[in-house]
């Protein structure tokens, strides 16, 4: 648990059949964009109080100018103001804990969204209340970029559990292209 029921830290990833969230340019394609996780996806951060992700990722959404975030980086020493984006901090774990983070942007309630890439979803892995698995198993990335470190010799779902979370039921996104969400919730304690 996150150590405050007053905060909730939840991961989003979409996967191909192979557990990678990039092709082997490091890009997402739009092969592995589907409407009804786009919506689920545009949803969850709408309601997220704080968006956590690295520099390479975003979710280029319409609201998200609008959101709260800090952007993992080594650029700075701690933590410190984005000065191209008036929502955004930016934190270098190396000289800051994650709650020292949190708390200079502002942010003491609600949700938290762990976006990616995959070193920033690993630093979570013992934080998350919830991760939302969204799995694409019809699309192929071979030499891709895995979503998590530590993939592909173990599967995401395999890390995930050994971080003690668990499989609830799969919500069905995109029936057609059997594109689903499970979330994986850590047993209260």
């Amino acid at each position: 648990m996150t150590g405050s029921s007053t905060l909730q830290i939840e991961g989003f990833v979409i996967i191909s059949a192979e557990g990678n969230l990039a092709d082997a340019a490091g890009v997402m394609p739009d092969a592995l964009k589907f409407e009804g996780d786009q919506r689920f996806f545009t949803e969850a951060l709408d309601r997220a109080a704080l968006i956590v992700h690295g520099r390479n990722s975003f979710e280029d959404q319409a609201n998200s100018p609008r959101r709260r975030r800090l952007v993992v980086t080594r650029q700075v020493e701690s933590v410190a103001d984005d000065p191209d984006n008036p929502n955004g901090m930016l934190w270098n774990p190396a000289g800051a804990t994650f709650d020292d983070a949190r708390a200079r942007a502002g942010i003491e309630s609600g949700m938290i969204a762990i976006i990616g890439g995959p070193d920033v979803f690993a630093m979570f892995f013992d934080r998350y209340d919830t991760f939302w698995l969204s799995e694409a198993p019809r699309v192929r990335l071979p030499g891709g970029d895995p979503c998590f470190p530590g993939v592909p010799a173990k599967t995401p779902q395999q890390l995930l559990a050994a971080h003690g979370l668990r499989p609830a039921d799969r919500i069905v996104l995109d029936a057609a292209s059997d594109v689903g969400v499970t979330p994986w919730q850590r047993s209260p304690d």
